[in-house]
């Protein structure tokens, strides 16, 4: 199965900052590109970053997105890992 999804759908389950903290480590990063009038992705690209890591803010907000996607897709992602 594949589904095609938008980045801010995974941008909002917290992914996006969780894949970067490991992509850190490399020095790379994925980064979306916003428009400051219409907030709106415009591009998102692979580069190479000198930052390595994330505000604890920034981290806990994460983390409780991506809780909370475990939470409510559970039984979908348990029901997917069994079909296979």
């Amino acid at each position: 199965m594949v589904e095609k999804k938008d980045w801010k759908e995974f941008q909002n389950t917290g992914l996006l900052l969780i894949i970067n903290q490991i992509l850190h480590i490399f020095g790379w990063a994925i980064v979306f590109q916003i428009d400051n009038e219409t907030n709106k992705i415009i591009d998102v690209y692979p580069a190479r970053v000198k930052f390595r890591g994330f505000a604890e803010k920034n981290t806990t907000d994460a983390y409780i997105k991506l809780t909370k996607y475990m939470l409510e897709n559970a039984e979908e992602l348990n029901k997917e890992v069994q079909e296979s």
